[in-house]
């Protein structure tokens, strides 16, 4: 039997010349998407952000978190629309825990919108849990806004956290 074996994903760090397709993914993913300048800001500032990249897919998914003295928090973790559903968010958030516990933090924040209930279920199986709620924090539809559920998880050391940029995605 003669079968091509496909790159795998791969995570790396992400550029300038990622940001356009990576808002291009936000807009397909979110009914309030994060603007092109949001990206551009975050890596200006030196934010952890990396994106999950295939050789013959291009770019499925990315995160941004930004490390706050002894935490990091969780700004956006997202896979595009038609990779979802096959374990790279669960691949991306093991990243940004990697590099937490890489850099010594204690714990990992993030807010998730209140009816984004399948990455609540991520979160939750990930050892997340809900600390708080901030009331109107997303835009949602007709003007109204939606509540964020505060989540946290601890992050205990690990010696062999691995954050190199050419780590497999998949299991």
């Amino acid at each position: 039997m003669n079968a091509l074996l496909e790159p795998r994903p791969r995570r790396r760090r992400m550029t300038m010349a990622d940001v356009e397709p990576v808002a291009a993914i936000e807009a397909a993913a979110y009914a309030h998407p994060w603007s092109r300048g949001n990206f551009v800001d975050s890596l200006a500032a030196g934010y952890l952000a990396e994106v999950l990249a295939s050789p013959r897919d291009g770019l499925l998914g990315y995160f941004v978190a930004m490390p706050v003295v002894d935490e990091l928090h969780l700004l956006n973790l997202t896979v595009a629309p038609a990779w979802q559903g096959r374990g790279l968010g669960r691949a991306l958030l093991d990243a940004v825990e990697a590099h937490g516990r890489a850099l010594g933090l204690v714990a990992l924040w993030l807010e998730v919108r209140q009816s984004n209930l399948r990455a609540r279920g991520l979160y939750g199986r990930r050892g997340f849990v809900e600390v708080g709620r901030r009331p109107g924090y997303y835009p949602a539809a007709a003007g109204r806004r939606e509540d964020a559920i505060v989540m946290r998880c601890l992050l205990p050391p690990d010696a062999d956290a691995a954050t190199g940029s050419d780590t497999d995605a998949l299991d």
